[in-house]
């Protein structure tokens, strides 16, 4: 079984926990997958419905078809859900909502259609595998209403069922949900570990980039998707910010075009690379810069004008 979980890295207790459950046939109704994003909370799952999957008659342990039908979620007994964005009455997931050029006003979450979808997928025998598997990706995206819809059916998820949620940790979720999973712990990586993970998957470079591995604070994933949202920030906006701006004509500009250029996401996220340039760079004068560009980050999440955002930031950063 180990085999299923070989590039699982630094997750030792999670691989243990799953494996004996799969070994002693005793499988959960319901788990939960606590930690960070980006240590692979998804990949172990991916992982542990291929087990759970292989024990038919369908597919031999181990089957590449399985595998691939599991990564693409068109297998008929797996229900993967993520957090959707609504617009013009339709879910379109993060991925779809680029595609389509969705403008994203507010955080995708998890909801009450969603969660519904859940009932009526779990109404029907499993078509193929011993039993029906349900994934719910940031689970602690739900609203009030999916959550309590969420409840009801892991109060009866039926015994050919498992549902898993993927959340940052028990205080993401409503107690009477943690309360009826089973908590599988996961953790950050190490350092060694983060470098065996990023040179595996052809992202070494990052490890020369200590803003990104700062922010990535022990998460692969985070590390990767910091690296690949840096790559989408213009050159020119990037130079200016980190550099140091030297008036007020430099700092209006700047934020006129950080404001044209980047949606909220994206701005929110400079945020957060700036506050770590300006710390590595100057320690002293880094402590103000940090509170500005934290009530930046407050303003934008109240959905305040962005130019007039970073305009009185960027003034205020210019004047430190």
């Amino acid at each position: 079984m180990i085999f299923d979980f070989i590039n699982i890295i630094g997750q030792n207790q999670a691989i243990e926990l799953l494996t004996q459950a799969m070994a002693h046939q005793r499988i959960a109704p319901a788990y939960l997958f606590a930690g960070p994003p980006g240590v692979g909370r998804a990949l172990t799952a991916q992982c542990f419905i291929q087990l759970l999957f292989s024990h038919t008659n369908s597919f031999p342990p181990n089957s590449s078809s399985l595998k691939s039908r599991i990564q693409k979620r068109n297998h008929p007994d797996l229900l993967w859900l993520e957090p959707t964005y609504l617009h013009q009455g339709k879910l379109f997931s993060a991925t779809e909502a680029a595609a389509a050029g969705v403008k994203r006003k507010s955080p995708p979450q998890i909801r009450l259609e969603q969660v519904r979808d859940i009932g009526q997928f779990l109404s029907r025998p499993p078509l193929q595998a011993a039993r029906a598997v349900v994934v719910l990706q940031q689970a602690e995206t739900m609203g009030e209403n999916a959550a309590n819809g969420l409840l009801k059916i892991l109060e009866e998820p039926g015994k050919r069922a498992t549902l898993i949620l993927i959340a940052p940790g028990v205080d993401a979720l409503l107690p009477t949900l943690v309360s009826r999973c089973q908590r599988i712990p996961f953790y950050r990586l190490t350092q060694e570990n983060m470098k065996l993970v990023l040179e595996k998957v052809g992202y070494g470079k990052i490890l020369d980039q200590p803003e990104v591995m700062e922010m990535a604070q022990g998460s692969p994933g985070e590390a990767i998707a910091c690296w690949q949202q840096l790559q989408q920030i213009p050159a020119d906006i990037l130079e200016v910010a980190t550099q140091g701006i030297r008036d007020i004509p430099q700092a209006l500009t700047l934020a006129r075009d950080i404001s044209k250029s980047l949606d909220t996401e994206a701005q929110l996220w400079l945020i957060d690379y700036l506050q770590h340039c300006y710390w590595r760079q100057h320690p002293l004068i880094g402590v103000e810069c940090l509170k500005h560009l934290e009530m930046a980050r407050t303003y934008l999440l109240s959905y305040v004008q962005p130019r007039l955002v970073w305009e009185c930031t960027l003034m205020a950063i210019c004047s430190s």
